[in-house]
């Protein structure tokens, strides 16, 4: 069987299914891409058994077949062909010589049958959001998810439909996560699900490349997003995620306003000198002033002034210098609003206009 593709219109398909092979070479199989032909167009599909991509690209091949082909030698080849050429393939039982000008690549198949492919056949919850909207929620929440914690369902980030709100937060038990944007649904019940690491970071570098309307459907086990010519599947974690509501505490009377850059560039000063472990810095709330100090078994120090505004009572609190800075670079406002009701009390950081968006940080012992 043979047919040919333009270069330019296989190239980018497969840079955006590379970030789903599996590495891993748990199977074989798993680390080449099902290709399903057909007479008026063509999809690729990669999977590592977690999440998978199916990507739709238009091309008049004039006959159907499935194969499967290696992932990373296909991308190799046509990224280093030349633009504009066209690779001719010709597929035998168990190979297939692809051909761009005067060069000649014979590549190993494996049969399209042993493809695992995800299938969503239970109930499932359906709903659209536009692209920007899911990716600002995504991304505004995932750097706080764990990272192989033994607790499992914290190694990925909850959504959360209820009362045409999706809310997202991602926690690791130090610090937590929180943001939430109106969406239009038609379901009744509040539902929650645990999408895992993979599937959110892969997501996010994929809605960036598009700008139309994300189509979701959520079932018992996957989440699936639509979205022009991809379609993304991820496994859902099974668990229950931590009571967040109980975690997020209430505005302090007081609330320190700075502004934010000048605070992120005073964090990531002191840190410098901070134990390079442990990463704590020392913060003291005073009268229009917040005062951050580090120190490290070398017996190095750190201290810094900044000019906020506070009128609160005077305290010193202890926290992990690396969860303040990562919380201040996701903000985007000018200014930032920093509320602790006590010493011994989390740290609730949010931007200074809009309070959908919020960020907790647990304080840490010095």
């Amino acid at each position: 069987m043979n047919f040919n593709i333009k270069r330019d219109n296989l190239l980018s398909p497969l840079q955006a299914l590379s970030g789903v092979v599996d590495r891993r070479q748990t199977l074989p199989i798993l680390s080449n891409l099902l290709f399903n032909i057909k007479p008026e167009s063509f999809s690729i599909t990669a999977t590592d058994m977690e999440v998978e991509l199916v990507v739709d690209v238009a091309a008049e091949l004039g006959q159907s077949t499935r194969l499967t082909l290696p992932a990373k030698k296909l991308l190799d080849i046509c990224r280093l062909s030349p633009d504009g050429a066209v690779l001719e393939f010709d597929v035998k039982e168990n190979k297939t010589l692809i051909k761009c000008g005067k060069s000649r690549f014979t590549l190993a198949t494996l049969p399209a049958q042993e493809f695992p492919v995800i299938d969503i056949t239970d109930e499932t919850a359906d709903f659209e959001i536009d692209q920007e909207k899911l990716t600002k929620l995504l991304a505004n929440t995932e750097f706080a998810m764990a990272q192989q914690d033994v607790r499992y369902y914290l190694n990925g980030l909850l959504l959360e439909i209820a009362n045409d709100t999706l809310v997202a937060v991602a926690t690791d038990g130090h610090r937590l996560a929180f943001d939430e944007t109106k969406i239009k649904t038609k379901i009744d019940q509040p539902k929650q699900i645990i999408v895992p690491r993979k599937g959110v970071t892969e997501l996010i570098r994929l809605l960036q490349t598009t700008k139309e309307t994300t189509s979701i459907r959520i079932s018992k086990n996957h989440i699936q997003a639509k979205t022009g010519h991809l379609a993304f599947t991820s496994k859902l974690i099974d668990g229950k995620f931590p009571d967040y509501q109980k975690v997020i505490p209430e505005p302090s009377e007081a609330i320190v306003v700075a502004d934010r850059e000048a605070l992120k560039n005073s964090l990531e000063r002191v840190s410098i000198l901070s134990n390079e472990k442990y990463r704590g810095v020392r913060i003291a709330f005073a009268s229009n002033t917040l005062s951050i100090t580090a120190h490290n078994p070398e017996k190095e120090e750190a201290d810094e002034e900044l000019g906020v505004d506070y009128q609160g009572e005077e305290m010193e609190i202890g926290f992990n210098v690396l969860y303040l800075i990562e919380a201040l670079k996701t903000i985007k406002t000018e200014k930032v609003k920093l509320s602790v009701q006590n010493p011994n009390s989390s740290c609730l950081i949010t931007p200074e206009k809009d309070f959908q968006c919020q960020y907790v940080v647990m304080p840490m012992k010095l």
